[in-house]
């Protein structure tokens, strides 16, 4: 019985921290395409929207950090989210932007296929992601919002652009 209640009592506590969580992440976040997925980061990590420009490649990157740019001074890795979240395409075309973001200090540019708007979400409007705890490094979505008739995956860009992402390469830059 009292193993019962223990485990009652930490399903409240999970519940509570998962409402929790849902309310921080309400706000305004910037949304963008990888083919025909629509993903949303928060604002407040974006610096810059730029056209994209071929960078300078590094010997031996990760096929997805595509290389290096100079923006105003500052040596910039440009990562292609496409290659990085497995899309099956990743073609550079005229709507092609990078979003240049802050991330954990450093400032990373980001190749996606789109901008599409900036959204205002509400706590209400958001759901927690499904648990699919199969070890797919998908810990970087916080949550799913559903706008009008479109999904929306939120994304914590410092989880997955952070340390681990962009490797030795990210702390050279």
């Amino acid at each position: 019985m009292e193993m019962i209640l223990e485990g009652e009592h930490i399903a409240r506590h999970e519940a509570s921290r998962a409402v929790t969580s849902l309310e921080a992440q309400a706000g305004e976040y910037l949304t963008y395409r990888l083919g025909a997925e629509e993903y949303g980061v928060d604002i407040q990590k974006v610096q810059e929207i730029r056209s994209y420009e071929q960078p300078t490649r590094i010997p031996n990157a990760p096929s997805f950090i595509k290389g290096v740019v100079n923006l105003r001074g500052v040596i910039v890795p440009i990562v292609d989210l496409r290659l990085k979240l497995g899309c099956a395409t990743a073609e550079y075309e005229s709507s092609t932007v990078v979003i240049v973001l802050a991330v954990r200090g450093r400032v990373v540019g980001a190749v996606v296929d789109s901008v599409s708007d900036v959204l205002d979400l509400e706590a209400g409007a958001i759901k927690a992601p499904p648990d699919l705890s199969g070890g797919h490094g998908d810990d970087f979505i916080t949550g799913i919002a559903s706008v009008a008739e479109r999904m929306l995956m939120l994304v914590d860009i410092e989880a997955l652009l952070g340390e681990a992402a962009l490797g030795s390469a990210g702390s050279d830059l």
